[in-house]
């Protein structure tokens, strides 16, 4: 009886083992089942998700860049990218062979692509449009499209150093990679179910819609920047030079409204330049300023009160300081002799100017030299820009102070002089420059608008306008009459710089024209900086390079902007000019004589003395008529009847005309606007009375 007793007992522990066992299994079970469905939920049918549906993404469309009064610079178009779904395609081989001529894409390129074990991949992206059409005919199994967006600029060359552009997915220059945040948008997707073989199932796409980027809306002026390039373009023809620049600004609000440089390149086929061209030099490279720098002197000068304009001042064509002779640009001259510091302005003498900037001191004038922006970055939304160098307090010596005084030996940008020429028109005050006036949504909502942003104050009211209406004195009398706008009153500034090479050494012969300047006088509304790098035909003078640059710009702008002029256009009597005889001077010589009358030289020639001139010596011309003159390596002793062939490129028909009828050519014209080509080129011999064919082209063209 205790033996079955025992028996029953030990079974009994058994099944309840037996139980236990399985209601911990149960209870397991549970909890695996409440962690799949609860936790992992989300885990697993994203994963179920990927395993029966296959997504391709669907690019958002760049936001557009647009000028200030909403004119497309920048916009992006639909286009078709070829996508292979590996999984559908029946014979990859026999696909890969037809669609490689149509792709123009190489067979085992297009088989190496779709035959990779994934569910989509693109094969070709952002074809023309009939390319497409003729992949859609081939109606191969596996081969289907999504959309892209292509970027485009209409007006080709025109800002493309500002704007940038696009390469395959975002942003590489300028603009566009600076604001791709903003212009790029959010992808969307197209969503398709597939069966077990990865095979699309008919009819149950769903399209998850990309978010279209913001759109830019520039300070920049579509028209004040076509005027700017054109004269730019004009320049680079007629002087043949390394570069040019250019900016204009609003001095009453920081506002760029035009800001390029050539040469330049169209982003719209951007491979097909060098990428030192991608950059916009006014903004990003420094250089030397010249006597444009000597505006900060003098600012600085008049607000210490240690400028008197009738104070005597003589200037013997040099000075030493430590040891080492500074030349005036009229040393060959034997200088400006006895002037007062009104004259020593309005000719740009460098002694005056060092005085000056030992009277300051060197503490005094690179403070004023740091509060007017120089040395540091200047702020602008764009990528790169230059911060320029100055010495430091303890690198100043007495040299390096009289250097500085006149723009030499300190790296500034364009940008940071016109903002600190624009604290001289707009009453004392450094802006931060503006670039970006608005930054909107697709549905016009505004994410970011831009305001008048103030620096600092730099001098005072007083100072502003006494310094503007000494600039002023070099438009209408000085180094600057070459800039003068019939009917407005200019305040304007040369500058003539020579370049810096390799470890600091000056480079002979080479040299940075400049001219700044704003108008109208008494309410400034347009600055312009412009410059000539390294012109390699006519005069070295930015008075005689840059100042007629200058004026063609700002007489078209400033009747763009339908800015009333201070004086009746025509109500004063015309200046008339008498031309000075140039017969057997240099070239130096006829600039500078020519420069003190108001008159531009023309040169036709390569080196020389001046043989003749047309208009001749002692007839009366209107101020900045051009005075044509002739080298004396234009006729050739050896061969008599022969004569050089001369540079023509930049000249208008009826200066090419001139010339050619004054050396005894013919001339056949072709086209209109300026010189673009020439038949026989410049420099080769050519005999009297025969013909030259010249095309004539707008410089934007």
């Amino acid at each position: 009886m205790a033996r079955d007793t025992t028996s029953h007992l030990h079974i009994r522990k058994r099944l309840l083992t037996v139980f236990c066992f399985m209601l911990f299994l149960m209870l397991a079970l549970v909890v695996r089942l409440g962690w799949i469905q609860f936790v992992l939920a989300g885990e697993l049918t994203e994963k179920a998700w990927e395993q029966w549906n296959r997504t391709i993404t669907a690019r958002s469309s760049r936001g557009n860049i647009c000028d200030r009064h909403g004119r497309l610079l920048a916009g992006s178009a639909t286009v078709e990218t070829v996508v292979a779904l590996p999984p559908q395609i029946e014979d990859p081989l026999f696909t890969a062979r037809v669609l490689s001529p149509v792709l123009e894409m190489s067979e085992d390129r297009i088989y190496e692509l779709i035959t990779q074990k994934r569910a989509s991949v693109y094969v070709k992206r952002k074809v023309e449009e009939d390319m497409a059409r003729e992949i859609r005919l081939l109606n191969l199994p596996g081969i289907t499209f999504t959309q892209e967006t292509k970027r485009f600029y209409p007006n080709g060359t025109l800002l493309s150093q500002l704007l940038g552009f696009v390469g395959m997915d975002q942003g590489w220059s300028g603009l566009e990679i600076y604001f791709e945040e903003d212009l790029k948008g959010r992808d969307g997707s197209i969503v398709f179910p597939t069966d077990n073989l990865g095979r699309a199932i008919p009819g149950a796409h769903r399209f998850v819609p990309p978010k279209e980027g913001r759109d830019l809306y520039l300070t920049i002026d579509e028209t004040i920047q076509f005027i700017v390039e054109r004269e730019l373009s004009r320049a680079m023809l007629e002087h043949n030079p390394t570069r040019v620049m250019a900016l204009a600004v609003n001095p009453q609000s920081g506002e760029l409204l035009a800001a390029a440089s050539k040469p330049d390149f169209n982003p719209n086929n951007y491979n097909d330049y060098d990428k030192q061209y991608w950059r916009l030099f006014p903004v990003t490279d420094t250089f030397e300023p010249g006597s444009t720098f000597k505006l900060i002197t003098l600012a600085a000068a008049v607000e210490e009160n240690l400028y008197r304009e009738n104070e005597g001042f003589y200037c013997p064509g040099h000075a030493t300081i430590s040891g080492y002779t500074i030349r005036c640009w009229t040393s060959d001259r034997g200088g400006h002799g006895s002037i007062n510091y009104l004259e020593a302005v309005l000719s740009s003498c460098n002694p005056a100017f060092m005085f000056l900037g030992e009277r300051l001191g060197a503490q005094k004038l690179f403070d004023y030299i740091r509060a007017f922006g120089f040395g540091t970055k200047t702020g602008l939304d764009y990528p790169g820009e230059g911060a320029g160098l100055i010495f430091r307090p303890a690198q100043v010596g007495p040299l390096e102070l009289a250097t500085t005084s006149f723009g030499q030996g300190v790296s500034v940008t364009p940008l940071q002089q016109v903002m600190a020429v624009s604290a001289i028109a707009n009453g004392g005050y450094l802006l931060r420059p503006q670039l970006v006036k608005e930054i909107r949504e697709v549905d016009g909502r505004p994410v970011r608008e831009s305001d008048k942003e103030v620096i600092r104050q730099v001098i005072s009211r007083d100072t502003a306008r006494r310094v503007a209406l000494i600039m002023e004195e070099v438009v209408l009398e000085g180094s600057g009459v070459n800039a003068a706008v019939e009917g407005y009153r200019i305040a304007g500034k040369t500058g003539t710089a020579q370049k810096v090479g390799p470890g600091g050494v000056y480079i002979p012969g080479e040299y940075i024209l400049s001219f700044i300047g704003f108008a109208p006088l008494e309410d400034p509304q347009v600055l312009i900086y412009v410059a000539v790098d390294g012109a390699k035909r006519g005069p070295q003078w930015g008075s005689q390079v840059s100042a007629p640059l200058f004026q063609a710009m700002m007489k078209d702008i400033l009747s763009y902007l339908e800015i009333p002029p201070d004086k009746v256009v025509g109500e004063e009597k015309v200046r008339m000019v008498k031309v000075p005889a140039l017969h057997g001077l240099s070239v130096d010589e006829a600039g500078a004589l020519l420069d003190m009358e108001g008159l531009i030289l023309k040169l036709v020639g390569f080196r020389g003395m001046i043989v003749d001139q047309t208009p001749k010596a002692g007839a009366e011309v209107p101020l900045h008529t051009s005075i044509i003159v002739y080298l004396e390596d234009l006729w050739r002793e050896e061969e008599s009847g022969t004569i050089t062939m001369p540079d023509l490129l930049g000249m208008t028909i009826k200066d090419a005309g001139e010339i050619l009828g004054r050396l005894g050519l013919k001339m056949e014209p072709s086209g209109s606007g300026v010189a673009v080509q020439q038949e026989p080129p410049p420099g080769i011999g050519i005999r009297k009375g025969q013909t030259v064919k010249v095309y004539f082209s707008s410089p934007l063209q």
